[in-house]
């Protein structure tokens, strides 16, 4: 049976090298549901509920992302502006053997995705591996 990974995209991810971070290192017999969280909003955005460009573009980063993937059993989702959040309620539906955190390097992760893999370890009882992704 293959592995199942959830994968959390951050807001700004390139498609490209997201897939390719995943087929490296996962290889293709995987079953990946990504979810991609519209956590790419300023302060000001978060506080008055204007997420429609960040969950307009967190659908599109999740579609790109899972065309890159080489393997075909993935799917997607929209999650939530809590990277955390957004992890806990993908699990409810898809029982993942792995948690894969994709991030852009440490000094343009965004306000919202700040210590995420940190506290998914800390919260799920589940393998967590933080792959970084120049752009």
């Amino acid at each position: 049976m293959s592995k199942r990974l959830l994968v959390v995209a951050a807001s700004g991810v390139s498609a490209d090298s997201a897939g390719r971070a995943i087929d490296r290192n996962y290889g293709d017999d995987v079953a990946v549901h990504i979810v991609a969280t519209a956590s790419g909003l300023s302060r000001l955005d978060w506080l008055a509920n204007a997420e429609d460009d960040a969950r307009g573009d967190a659908e599109a980063r999740a579609d790109q992302i899972a065309d890159a993937v080489h393997t075909d059993n993935v799917d997607t989702e929209v999650g939530d502006t809590d990277p955390v959040q957004a992890i806990r309620d993908a699990l409810t539906a898809f029982p993942a053997d792995e948690i894969v955190v994709l991030t852009k390097p440490d000094d343009e992760v965004t306000w919202l995705e700040e210590g995420t893999t940190e506290e998914a370890r800390a919260r799920f009882d589940l393998p967590v591996r933080h792959l970084v992704i120049d752009s």
